[in-house]
Order: C-alpha cells, then structure tokens, then sequence
C-alpha cells in the first residue's frame, strides 16, 4: 500500500507523533523516550513561545492507516536573518526502514519549504537549540542523554541516498569521575581565582529566584552561544519558559555559578543526575508512575552518571581556565552523590575550546551526531 503523509494541528494528533518512537524503538535498550507532554507542548503553537519567530507544519507518515514516520518542518525567521540563509529545518524526524516513508516524509519538507520560498533543508535541529539536534552517526550501541534523541543506523543511509550531505557533526563524551579532583585542576582554579578576581558561588532556589538568576544564566548562555553554528538567540518569553520547565527540577548542588569581583555573572555549569533509565521506566509518562521513577533518579537514588548539561562563559573570559573552577567545585560533589561518569552534551567537533578540558581527565568519545544538508 502507498504512504499518506497528513498534516495534523490538533494535541490528540501531537501526542500520536510524540508517541510513535516508543513502538518504532521497543525492545531497543538505546533509546530514552522523550516524554509526551514535554513533545506535545514544543509543537504546540498556543504552549511554544519559539512560534513568535517560526513557523511549522507538523507530518505523520500512514500506510493502512496505521503510523510509519513522523517529521516537523520548521522555518525559523530568527535564525535565517542571523545566518544569512534561507533554510528549513527537520526535526523529530523518525521512520521505519522503509524508502518510500522516509521520501514521502522529506517530501513533505521540501514542498513546505519551497512555499515559504526557502532555498535548502538542514537537520535534524528543533525550533531552538533546547531541542534534540543531530542524527545519530557513530555509536548505535551507547544510550542516548535525556536532552537527545537516539536513532538507527538505517536513517543516514536513506538521508545520504535522497542527496543529503553533513553540514556539521557533534561529539558526545564519556568522562570518568575521578576519585579526587587532579592536582593540575586544583593548580590551574587557585591561579584563576587569583589573577582574574573571580569566585565560585552556589546559591539556594530561595536565591535563585529572589535575584532573577535563571533569567542571569539564559542571558548568559546567549552571549556565550551566540556565534555557534545555527544558535538562536533566545527572547524573554522563551527564556521564561525554559526556567519554568528546568529550574524546579534542578538539585542546586549541582549548578556552580562563577562571579566576577563586582558579582556580576560571568560563568555557570549546569548538571544534574541522569534519568534516562527512569525515563526508560516510565516509558514517555509522567503517570501513573512514571514521575515517581524521575524523581527517584533526580533526588533519592541516583543512576550512575550526571549529564553535563552546559557550561557557559563570558567570552571576553573565554581560555583563561574558568573551567577548572567548575571541575575543583562539582567533582566532589560528584563522588559524594556515587556518580562513576558524567555524559557531555552534543559539542561542536571544531569548538576546541569546549572539548579541550576533557583531556584532563580520562574520557571517551563515544558518539557523533551530525546535521544533514540539501539545497533544493
């Protein structure tokens, strides 16, 4: 039977797409769903303030009206004007190994993309960056981040075989904690602190609200990411929303903000304890059980690695070893909370500077993710 491509609008359709990896990957010990509310609400117009400056037209894939693909056609105004191109992204793009699903699904883009006058398609990237980016490339046999999205190895074949190239990869890494913090760390922290005048402070929720800090770090972030390949610049509305979605669920032992001598923020890493496994568990849901078995992973009984959410800093502090400040701060906490090894998030392969502090330490890289390209 031939394949039906629909748009669909409607939250009951929105929760069919978010579900459909959950059957295409069952069985696979890989894969971390995502949970269905958390997909439902970014596609959402009326729940996703990035629909300020994008557009999207949302596909599922049918043959015998049962669901065999899904994509999401975004056209992201804010980014194009930066970038200087004229592009639409795909994401949450996935498909059973079957050809003629997967070019019905990027025909779908391409049309969308040629009405709205746009010259090439670029993905897998989300409205902004806060979304999982990146087709899985190299390490089919690691378990994905919860902030990432997992992938077989038949997707590239049928991506390269419709014309798509890499426009750019990023690296995952796997760093082993260590029992106690190098000595080369601890030397390079003092010499910092000293010469550039700065301190590590940690702070409470009480704190973090009361001073505005999460709207402080997402301005951060801004700066810090903003020369990045195809970073979108966050509004006050997004920003609000993302501290709405993350900070609550934060254990703020595991945040580290650095300060200048006038207080002013000027770096932070962000981590927290891995819930993939509970997310495994909980098999997209937050109910009936499925928020016991988060928080269990987030505050009572961890897995054993935490996920190096981000790290930000100034860049007119950029290479001048702020990073080790992070490191002689978290890996304490590290060992006390049990974690054996700490999961990087996606890292631009030719940002060196971000990759450079893993070989302090003994890490693997473990996956590579890339972004495909096509000019239409």
């Amino acid at each position: 039977m031939s394949v039906t491509i629909r748009q669909i609008t409607s939250r009951k359709d929105f929760k069919r797409f978010a579900e459909f990896p959950n059957r295409l990957y069952k069985g696979c010990p890989w894969y971390v769903p995502q949970l269905t509310s958390d997909v439902v609400n970014a596609l959402d117009p009326a729940k996703n303030p990035a629909y300020e400056f994008c557009e999207a037209a949302i596909f599922l894939a049918y043959r015998d009206d049962e669901i065999v693909g899904r994509i999401a056609a975004i056209l992201n105004h804010r980014a194009n004007e930066y970038w200087n191109h004229n592009e639409v992204r795909f994401g949450w793009i996935d498909f059973i190994d079957d050809r003629e699903v997967s070019a019905a699904l990027i025909g779908a883009v391409e049309k969308f993309a040629r009405e709205k006058g746009a010259d090439s398609l670029a993905g897998p990237l989300g409205f902004t960056d806060f979304d999982p980016e990146g087709m899985v490339v190299e390490g089919f046999d690691q378990i994905s981040t919860f902030t990432l999205h997992f992938n077989y190895p038949y997707y590239m074949e049928h991506l390269e075989a419709m014309g798509f190239g890499k426009v750019v990869d990023w690296l995952e890494y796997k760093v082993f904690i260590p029992k106690e913090t190098p000595e080369k760390i601890l030397r390079i922290a003092e010499y910092v602190e000293q010469r550039c005048n700065v301190r590590v402070r940690k702070i409470t929720k009480r704190e973090l609200k009361r001073e505005n800090l999460g709207r402080k770090v997402f301005e951060l972030i801004n700066r810090t990411y903003i020369n990045l390949f195809d970073f979108t610049v966050l509004t006050d509305k997004m920003i609000d929303a993302y501290i709405k979605s993350y900070f609550p669920f934060l254990d703020m032992k595991l945040v580290t903000l650095i300060e200048d001598a006038e207080g002013k923020l000027i770096g932070c890493g962000i981590s927290m304890p891995s819930i993939t496994r509970a997310l495994q568990k909980a098999k997209g849901h937050l109910l009936p059980f499925g928020w016991y078995h988060i928080l269990k992973s987030l505050f009572w009984k961890h897995e054993d690695s935490v996920e190096l959410l981000l790290i930000a800093v100034e860049p007119e502090y950029a290479n001048k070893g702020l990073n080790s400040l992070l490191f002689r701060d978290l890996i304490p906490i590290y060992n006390q909370y049990g974690f054996k090894y700490a999961e990087t998030n996606a890292e631009l392969e030719y940002n060196n500077q971000v990759r450079a502090p893993w070989e302090l330490f003994e890490a693997d890289q473990n996956k590579r993710r890339r972004v495909y390209g096509k000019k239409l």
